[in-house]
């Protein structure tokens, strides 16, 4: 299991690696000067040559990507006496010089060109939000697909195992924010007296008289939004393995001892068909935690989606690479998780 962690854990860090690099080079590309976007158009010379050496501008680009690494890395070389010591929280670890030392901190992502405020923490407020609605989502795409796949698979060839392929064909031909546009309109609007839901809200709203409150019925409706592609893909999934399964020597066996239907079906033969189905919610759980950007600026969801468009809208680009980068990490790490949970519920899966 250790050599197993080791390998994924090694090509998790160099798939890291070169989307970080590739992100420093796709947004170093680009035309615009960085400068004069972070200090305004009416910046004079002066001013703009000072932006410029803060923000490493005047140095090679190889200089600026090796910078750029340190600055990310969790350990690097802190300089105590450049412009750069404030950048971030860190715990020295051995000296190199009298200027430099080698130390722990937080990787720095740099500050957003419109509110000065540092990448990290723009992000971490925006990342609950979306959390917790991917995961809201990613549970009620579970419990329905498989409930649903469970009864497509039982009642085979019968009008239910029909619905059951056409509403998941549907849900799965239709994408998320083109759902989003349609629920939030008839649930949010036609429908808002019966169903007392908003077309758009976050997690928390802000009343003049009682303050700031929590308000879960504004993640009602994004959240199905979300859910229903991946709910109808776990439908089918659970459908087609279930059916594989229930084709076994195994289960006949423990039809012969006596065993009702429900305990073969629930203890036996769904077990062994959760694999590809576990395989596919760890991947649209990375997915929803990353891909969620129109759905919440759709509903007005504060998160880190709604955060990356409004910052793509005003060019302020160290938002939008530090969430590019947040998302790649995220995949990174559920992808991981996935191969070990893989692993251990197929043992064969640590061979390859």
């Amino acid at each position: 299991m250790l050599h197993f962690l080791a390998r994924r854990l090694r090509y998790s860090l160099l798939v890291l690696w070169g989307v970080v690099s590739l992100v420093f080079l796709l947004f170093n590309a680009l035309p615009g000067d960085q400068a004069r976007l972070t200090l305004g158009q009416r910046s004079d010379l002066s001013s703009l040559a000072n932006a410029r050496h803060e923000l490493n501008l005047d140095k090679p680009i190889l200089t600026r990507y090796i910078l750029y690494m340190n600055d990310l890395l969790p350990v690097g070389i802190h300089n105590k006496d450049s412009a750069s010591a404030g950048k971030y929280h860190y715990i020295p670890l051995f000296p190199l010089t009298k200027e430099k030392c080698l130390a722990l901190k937080w990787p720095y992502l740099g500050r957003s060109y419109r509110t000065k405020r540092e990448v990290n923490a723009v992000l971490s407020e925006a990342l609950p939000g979306t959390i917790i609605l991917a995961l809201t989502a990613m549970t009620m795409a579970t419990i329905f697909g498989i409930l649903l796949g469970v009864l497509a698979a039982l009642k085979k060839d019968t009008w239910l195992d029909t619905s059951a392929i056409a509403a998941s064909v549907a849900g799965i031909s239709l994408p998320s924010f083109v759902a989003a546009l349609f629920i939030a309109y008839i649930f949010g609007y036609l429908l808002h007296n019966y169903t007392g839901l908003d077309m758009t809200g976050s997690l928390w709203d802000y009343d003049p008289f009682t303050g700031r409150h929590l308000a879960l019925r504004n993640l009602i409706l994004p959240a199905l939004s979300l859910g229903i592609r991946p709910l109808a893909i776990i439908t089918q999934l659970t459908r087609s393995a279930l059916l594989d399964v229930l084709n076994q020597d195994y289960i006949r066996t423990a039809y012969a001892k006596g065993l009702s239907k429900m305990k073969v079906v629930f203890r036996h033969a769904l077990p062994n068909a959760l694999n590809p189905v576990v395989t596919t919610i760890s991947g649209w759980l990375a997915e929803l935690l990353a891909g969620s950007f129109f759905v919440e600026y759709i509903f007005g969801w504060k998160g880190v989606g709604r955060i990356t468009v409004d910052a793509l809208d005003k060019f302020d680009f160290p938002v939008v690479m530090g969430s590019v980068l947040l998302t790649a990490f995220i995949f990174i790490i559920v992808n991981l998780f996935t191969d070990l949970v893989y692993s251990w519920l197929d043992p064969r899966v640590k061979s390859v």
